[in-house]
């Protein structure tokens, strides 16, 4: 069996163990369940309560106050040293990074309604490849009207500028700088419950806009292709069986436009999707909890260079309790995402990862990330192969400071006539983190 095979099977048995656990121990947690009374909220799964999730007021920013509105300022500060600046096969160069990281958030303080914004920015600097640094930054805003208990509308706006990492699959090689780009989105939704019933809907648009890049021997690297908007609208229905079971079906509609072609032999990459799913969103007791949907995603293409893209669509995240200080988290999806490689439209991605997060001491915290995933290219014969595993602790001095260090792997290979780069990213990371 492949490397990759082997390493995905491992991770969905790792799932699979999590869950055929958390449905043994649902006997006992019945007991409990029923001694603790059941929510009047059918659609509340908060019985248990996860690692990171957990309340801890003694180590948790008390905000400077603004009237009925609560201030919260962060200043974050990393160390890295990265092995692989540049992700090549060969050759790699290695180096010290800085990160600063301030960030202010202000969050109302009603009993109904709510409104907070953010302004958060990454400064990063390169100690010996200086071409690396980058800026970047973003604000944001949204807000709840509650228009009763059982209803309310949401909105948002959010706008930042990127760096692109040079670990994606869609950053172009050599170039001098990373490819950066603007991202503006903005959604509306709307949710209301009437006895065993909550419907559900969705819109947003979210708008790229990316800067052209230079490659080491001067040639420009056109980007404007990859400029579009995305406009996207979803619609849900969920209904309990119990208080701790409910089954939905939600469907999903997309509409992809780029502002040019990708050169004077290929169009743009316009396109229309859908994504039909069904699944069911449940809790045992206060041993586990989760969604998991499946279904059928397709996305088409006006023009006929591009093939069009279908097959089965997947999403989930299943959270299993063993103890109050430990919780194991399971995730996957498969979706199709656009493709920023000359000659495909797009490709589907199939991800799966497992957790875990354990709580030594109320203020030591330990974590072990492992995730796979795998990118299908429509149009050339390219596939890319995934791995990421990441080893961290987080250690709070107090409610206003606190220390982390971390450990990470990451490696891509490539397949195909049309096959990416093949190389290995290892990180080592330390944090500073003030909050007031």
């Amino acid at each position: 069996m492949p490397k990759n095979s082997t390493r995905l099977a491992l991770v969905v048995s790792l799932i699979a163990c999590a869950t055929t656990n958390a449905a043994q121990a649902q006997t006992a947690s019945g007991a409990i369940g029923t001694a603790q009374g059941q929510s009047a909220d059918l659609f509340a799964r908060d019985r248990g309560v996860s690692v990171r999730e957990r309340g801890r007021p003694e180590y948790e920013a008390l905000g400077l106050s603004l009237g009925t509105f609560a201030v919260f300022p962060t200043l974050q500060i990393d160390a890295e040293n990265n092995d692989n600046v540049f992700a090549v096969a060969t050759g790699a160069d290695s180096d010290w990074i800085v990160r600063l990281k301030p960030e202010v958030q202000i969050a109302s303080g009603w009993s109904r309604h709510a409104l907070s914004a953010y302004a958060r920015a990454n400064i990063s600097r390169y100690q010996d490849f200086d071409a690396e640094n980058f800026e970047d930054w973003g604000v944001g805003a949204s807000g709840r009207l509650d228009i009763s208990r059982a209803a309310n509308l949401n909105a948002g706006y959010d706008y930042a500028s990127i760096t692109e990492p040079r670990t994606s699959s869609n950053a172009p090689a050599s170039t001098r700088e990373p490819i950066s780009y603007d991202l503006a989105s903005a959604f509306f939704a709307a949710s209301r419950t009437s006895g065993r019933v909550k419907l559900s809907g969705r819109g947003d648009v979210r708008e790229f806009d990316y800067q052209d890049a230079v490659t080491l021997g001067g040639t420009i690297v056109d980007q404007d292709n990859r400029d579009r908007t995305i406009t996207s609208l979803t619609g849900r229905a969920d209904v309990a069986l119990s208080p701790d079971t409910a089954l939905f079906v939600q469907a999903a509609t997309n509409k992809r436009d780029y502002d040019t072609a990708v050169s004077g032999l290929l169009p743009a990459r316009d396109s229309d999707g859908y994504e039909l799913l069904a699944g069911a969103n449940f809790e045992v007791g206060a041993v586990a909890r989760g969604e998991i949907a499946v279904g059928y995603i397709s996305q088409e293409f006006d023009a006929a260079a591009y093939d069009q893209i279908d097959g089965f669509g997947a999403r989930a995240q299943l959270e299993w309790f063993p103890t109050q200080l430990t919780t194991v988290t399971g995730y996957g999806s498969r979706t199709i995402e656009d493709s920023g490689i000359v000659g495909s439209g797009g490709y589907l991605s199939s991800s799966a990862g497992l957790r875990i997060d354990h709580e030594l001491r109320r203020n030591i915290l330990v974590n072990v990330d492992a995730s796979l995933s795998r990118d299908e290219y429509e149009g050339i014969d390219r596939d890319d192969d995934r791995f990421q595993v990441s080893v961290g602790g987080t250690y709070l001095l107090n409610r206003n400071l606190g220390i982390s260090v971390a450990a990470s792997h990451f490696e891509q290979t490539s397949g195909g006539l049309a096959a990416g780069s093949e190389f290995d990213v290892n990180r080592l990371t330390a944090t500073l983190v003030a909050q007031f």
